[in-house]
């Protein structure tokens, strides 16, 4: 794995050749409470589809839930399906 960002409490890495990402985070332990999956995402192509990206989301019931750029020329969503599940879709060029 390589790591590709990193914040205060987080990391990102990638899979070399498969475009892979993960992120691990830093959280203060919930004793008692199922663990699992936080968000799950989808990367882009080409950064123009993420008007269709939304279109496809708001058409299948889901919520958007915030929309912008990490920086400028890298678009993301991140919404809710409709079992509460949040997604994300976003758009980086290829390392």
């Amino acid at each position: 794995m390589v790591e590709t960002y990193r914040g205060d409490g987080w990391a990102q890495v990638e899979t070399p050749g498969c475009h892979d990402v993960l992120v691990l985070t830093e959280e203060e332990p919930d004793p008692g409470k199922a663990g699992g999956i936080r968000h799950f995402g989808f990367r882009l192509v080409d950064a123009a589809d993420i008007g269709a990206a939304v279109e496809a989301v708001e058409a299948a019931g889901g919520t958007v839930r915030s929309r912008g750029e990490f920086v400028p020329g890298e678009p993301y969503l991140f919404f809710s399906d409709p079992d509460g599940y949040e997604v994300e879709i976003w758009f980086e060029p290829a390392r």
